[in-house]
C-alpha cells in the first residue's frame, strides 16, 4: 500500500475548517509555526462530538490553533484552560482568541505547566496534552489528578515520527532523552490501572487514555 497516496485520499475526505479557522492555519504555516496535523484534526473533531465535554484542559497552547480548533466543535457552553510557558506565543494565543471571538471560552494560562497544573481544581472531562514532548511523563501524575473519572486524555506526537521504534543509539544524542521518556510515557499510559489507553499510529502518533472509574479500574 503506497501510505503518502493514502494519506492524501483520507486528507481529501476531511470535513472544510471554517474559512476563520483555515486561514489561521495557513498564517501559522506561512510563519514556520507547528500546529496539530491534519490526523489529529480528525480524531479531536470525532472525540469532542462524541463526548461533549464542557471542561477542556490543554497543555501547550502554542498561538492557541488547536484550543479554537477544539473550542468550534465542543458545547457552546465548553470551556478550555490552555496553558503555554513561552511568553510571546502566549501573546499571541490571546490575540488570536480575542480576534476569533472566543476569549470568554478559552483562559490562557502563562508559565510552567510543572508548576500551574497543581494548582488547578479537578475536574476536567477531557485533556490534551501537546507540550514539550519530553515532559509528558512528569505532567502527567497531576494530569489524572485533575482528570475527571470516564474522562478522555489525548497526548500529541507520540512516535516522534517513527524514532520511538529505534534503539536509544539510532537516534541523535540531544534527542535521546525525550526518545527513553516517551517510551516510558507510553508504557505507562498503557500499564495504569486508572487507564485504558490505545495508541494510534495517525500523523505523528497519538493515544487516547479513559481514566476509568474506581470500580472499573484494572
Amino acid at each position: 500500500m503506497d501510505e503518502e497516496r493514502m494519506r492524501v485520499f483520507l486528507h481529501s475526505l476531511e470535513e472544510d475548517l471554517p474559512p476563520w479557522l483555515a486561514e489561521l492555519r495557513r498564517q501559522a504555516g506561512d510563519a514556520g509555526i507547528p500546529v496539530i496535523r491534519t490526523e489529529a484534526e480528525s480524531l479531536l473533531r470525532f472525540l469532542l462530538r462524541v463526548r461533549c465535554p464542557v471542561s477542556v484542559l490543554e497543555v501547550g497552547a502554542g498561538v492557541g490553533y488547536s484550543a479554537l480548533f477544539m473550542s468550534e466543535y465542543m458545547p457552546k457552553n465548553g470551556r478550555i484552560t490552555t496553558v503555554e510557558s513561552n511568553r510571546r506565543r502566549s501573546l499571541e494565543a490571546k490575540r488570536n482568541f480575542r480576534e476569533a471571538g472566543r476569549g470568554e471560552r478559552i483562559t490562557i494560562l502563562e508559565g510552567d505547566a510543572a508548576e500551574l497544573l497543581p494548582v488547578l481544581e479537578p475536574s476536567f472531562d477531557f485533556v490534551f496534552m501537546d507540550a514539550a514532548k519530553g515532559q509528558y511523563l512528569h505532567f502527567l501524575p497531576e494530569v489524572l489528578r485533575l482528570l475527571c473519572p470516564g474522562g478522555l486524555l489525548v497526548s500529541d506526537n507520540v512516535l516522534r515520527d517513527g524514532d520511538i521504534l529505534e534503539s536509544r543509539y539510532a537516534v541523535r544524542r540531544r534527542d535521546r532523552t525525550i526518545h527513553a521518556r516517551m517510551r516510558e510515557y507510553l508504557y505507562v499510559l498503557k500499564h495504569d490501572s486508572r487507564l485504558e489507553t490505545l495508541i494510534l499510529p495517525m500523523g505523528d502518533g497519538m493515544t487516547v487514555s479513559v481514566r476509568l472509574h474506581e470500580d472499573t479500574e484494572k
